[in-house]
C-alpha cells in the first residue's frame, strides 16, 4: 500500500485530498498545525496518522518524516497544500506578515520536498504543489500570496528538471468553495461567479481527483502546471 503525505489536511482541499486518496488505498500521513479538533475528526474517515507541525520549520518538518517513516516505511507521494494569507494593500502589509506568507506557502514546500527526496532521490515518486490561480495571474490585494504561489510554480518547473525520476507537476485551482474563501462577501462572491465561464466556483472534490489522478496514473507527466478553474484565467 502506498503512503501519501499531505501538508494542510484540515484545509477545505486538504481534507478532500486526505478522504480521495484513504478512499483509493493509499496510507495517508495528514499534516496540521493548529487545527488538532478538525484533524482528529478527519482522522476517523481516513486511513492514516496525524501529525502536527509547522511546515516552515526545517527542525519540525524532518521531526514529521521521522514519523511518518516509522509508521509507514517510506512516502510515496507528496502533496504540499499548506498554505496562508495575508489580505489587504501592499502599501499597508506588516514586513513579518509578507514573511510568514512566504515561509508557510513557499519556503514550507522546500522543506518537505528536501526530506521526501530521500525517500525519491533513487525510487522515484510523485511531488504535486497546490498553487492557485493567482500565482499565474496575481491578485489585487494578495501581493503576498501571489508572490509565494508563482515561486511554487517556478520551483516546480525546476525541481522536475532537476529530478526528472520524480513526477513533479502543480495544480493550480482557481475559486475553491472552501473556508479560506469565506471572508467573501456575497455579493464578492457573485460578482466573482460571474467572471468565470462556468458560472461557478470549484469544488475541493475536484481539485483532489486531479491530484489523485497525478498520483496515480501521470507517469509521462513531468513539470507541469495543471490550471482547474472552469476557464476563469486560460
Amino acid at each position: 500500500m502506498k503512503t501519501v503525505l499531505i501538508t494542510g489536511a484540515t484545509g477545505g482541499i486538504g481534507q478532500a485530498l486526505a478522504k480521495t486518496f484513504s478512499k483509493n488505498g493509499f496510507n495517508v500521513v495528514m499534516n496540521y498545525n493548529n487545527n488538532y479538533e478538525k484533524a482528529k475528526e478527519l482522522l476517523k474517515e481516513v486511513n492514516g496518522i496525524i501529525i502536527k507541525a509547522d511546515v516552515s520549520s526545517e527542525k519540525e518538518v524532518e521531526e514529521m518524516f521521522a514519523i511518518a517513516r516509522e509508521k509507514y516505511g517510506k512516502i510515496d507521494v507528496l502533496i504540499n497544500n499548506s498554505a496562508i494569507q495575508s489580505i489587504g494593500m501592499l502599501c499597508d502589509q506588516d514586513a513579518n506578515d509578507w514573511q510568514k506568507v512566504i515561509d508557510v506557502d513557499l519556503t514550507g514546500a522546500y522543506n518537505t520536498v528536501k526530506c521526501a527526496l530521500y525517500d525519491m532521490m533513487y525510487q522515484g515518486g510523485k511531488i504535486i504543489n497546490i498553487s492557485s490561480i493567482w500565482g499565474q495571474c496575481g491578485a489585487s490585494c494578495e501581493v503576498a500570496y501571489s508572490t509565494a504561489k508563482a515561486g511554487l510554480i517556478g520551483f516546480t518547473k525546476a525541481l522536475a528538471k532537476e529530478y526528472p525520476n520524480i513526477n513533479t507537476n502543480c495544480i493550480c485551482p482557481g475559486v475553491i468553495d472552501t473556508e479560506m474563501n469565506g471572508h467573501l462577501s456575497i455579493d464578492l462572491k457573485e460578482e466573482l461567479e460571474k467572471e468565470i465561464p462556468m458560472n461557478r466556483f470549484g469544488t475541493p472534490e475536484e481539485v483532489a481527483e486531479l491530484a489523485l489522478f497525478l498520483a496515480q496514473k501521470g507517469d509521462y507527466i513531468l513539470g507541469q502546471v495543471i490550471a482547474i478553474n472552469g476557464g476563469m484565467y486560460m
